[in-house]
C-alpha cells in the first residue's frame, strides 16, 4: 500500500465547524443533529486534527504519518467505536476476536455497538499513548449504544485519562442516555448552504439538475442526497413516486434499500400531511401532490405515519425485503385512496 494518501476534500459547512470546535477546550464532544450532515466525518476531522503531528488553525496537515495512519485505518492512538455492520462498511477493521467469530460463522455482524468493544475501548483509553499526542475515542453513531455500553462508557467519559479526548457522533441524541449527554460537550450541526451542498454534490459526480432534485428529496441534507444517488434513485422516479404509489405499483420501491424504501414513505407521509393543514411540501414538489382537497384526511395520515414509525425500527433487518415492500406500497395505496 502507497504511503501517500490524498488530503480528503473537506465540505466548507464542514470545515468551518472543525475550526470552530477545534478554538475550544474540552475533553468530550456531542455532534447532534439529523442524518445526512456529516457528524462521522467532522468527527474525523476532530480526531485527525487531535492527533496529528503538525496541526494548524484550520485542523490537520493531512501529510504526516499520523494522518495517513488514520486515512489507512490502522492508528494506533485512535480507538473507533461502531456497530460491526458499520465498520464492515466502512472499511475499518474489527477486533480479532470480533472478526474471528464472524469468519466462523458463530454469530453476524452486531447492529449495536457492543458492550465488549466499549470495555476494549476504556482499556485503551487508559494505556499509554503510542506517540506524542494522546489518544482520541470516536462514538458513532452514538445512538446505537445499547445501556449496557452507555454505563459501560460513563466512568472514563467522566473521568478520562489526561491525554485521552472522546467525540461522540449521533443522528439521534435524544436516545441517549441524559447522564451521557451531560458529561459532553454538545455541538449541534451546521445546515449547509444550498449552493455548498450542490457543488458538494457535483464534485461527487452527481449531475447538477440530479443532485437539485435528490437534494430536495432529502430534505437539503447532503450526505443523504449522496446516498439516495448511490441508490440509484432518478429525480423522475421521485417525482412519479405518490402517482405510482396511489396505484400500487410495488415495483417503484424495488431498488432501494428497505430503510431507504421507509424513510422515502415517510417524506411523502410528512409532506401530505402538510399539504392537509395548508403548509408547503418539503420532500416532494406540490405538483408531484394531491391538491389540499384530494388529500388523505389527517386521522389516516396519523395511523400512517405511526405504522411508518414501526416498520423504521425493523427496516434493516426484514425477516423478507419483499414482502415488506409489497406490504409497504399496499398500505400507501390505502392511504392515498382514503380520501374516497
Amino acid at each position: 500500500m502507497s504511503a501517500v494518501t490524498a488530503a480528503p476534500t473537506v465540505p466548507p459547512w464542514i470545515a468551518a465547524q472543525r475550526a470552530q470546535l477545534l478554538a475550544q477546550r474540552g475533553h468530550a464532544w456531542l455532534l447532534h443533529g439529523p442524518s445526512g450532515l456529516g457528524q462521522l466525518a467532522l468527527a474525523l476531522e476532530l480526531v485527525r486534527a487531535w492527533l496529528c503531528d503538525a496541526p494548524g488553525a484550520q485542523g490537520a496537515c493531512c501529510t504526516c504519518a499520523s494522518c495517513h495512519a488514520i486515512d489507512v485505518h490502522t492508528h494506533a492512538d485512535l480507538c473507533v467505536l461502531m456497530p460491526e455492520t458499520t465498520l464492515l462498511a466502512l472499511g475499518w477493521p474489527l477486533p480479532e476476536k470480533a472478526q474471528a467469530d464472524i469468519d466462523d460463522k458463530k454469530r453476524k455482524p452486531s447492529r449495536e455497538i457492543r458492550v465488549e468493544a466499549m470495555r476494549d475501548a476504556v482499556e485503551f483509553s487508559q494505556r499509554t499513548a503510542a506517540r506524542a499526542r494522546g489518544k482520541a475515542v470516536l462514538v458513532y453513531p452514538a445512538e446505537q449504544m445499547n445501556t449496557v455500553t452507555a454505563n459501560a462508557l460513563l466512568k472514563t467519559l467522566e473521568e478520562p485519562p489526561g491525554d485521552t479526548r472522546f467525540v461522540l457522533a449521533s443522528e439521534a441524541a435524544h436516545q441517549l442516555l441524559p447522564t451521557i449527554r451531560s458529561r459532553c460537550l454538545g455541538h449541534a450541526m451546521v445546515w449547509p448552504q444550498a449552493t455548498d451542498a450542490l457543488q458538494w454534490l457535483q464534485a461527487q459526480g452527481v449531475p447538477a439538475d440530479t443532485a437539485q432534485a435528490l437534494l430536495r428529496a432529502a430534505g437539503e441534507r447532503p450526505e443523504d442526497a449522496l446516498a439516495l444517488a448511490h441508490a440509484g434513485l432518478q429525480p423522475q422516479d421521485w417525482a412519479a413516486l405518490p402517482r405510482a404509489l396511489a396505484r400500487g405499483e410495488a415495483g417503484v420501491l424495488a431498488g432501494l434499500p428497505s430503510a431507504q424504501a421507509v424513510g422515502s414513505l415517510q417524506k411523502l407521509c410528512h409532506d401530505l400531511l402538510a399539504v392537509r393543514v395548508g403548509a408547503a411540501p418539503r420532500y416532494f414538489a406540490p405538483a408531484d401532490l394531491p391538491q389540499p382537497a384530494q388529500a388523505p384526511p389527517l386521522a389516516a395520515l396519523t395511523r400512517w405515519a405511526r405504522t411508518l414509525a414501526q416498520e423504521a425500527r425493523t427496516a434493516e433487518h426484514p425477516f423478507n425485503a419483499g414482502l415488506m415492500l409489497e406490504a409497504l406500497v399496499a398500505g400507501a395505496q390505502a392511504v392515498l385512496h382514503s380520501q374516497r
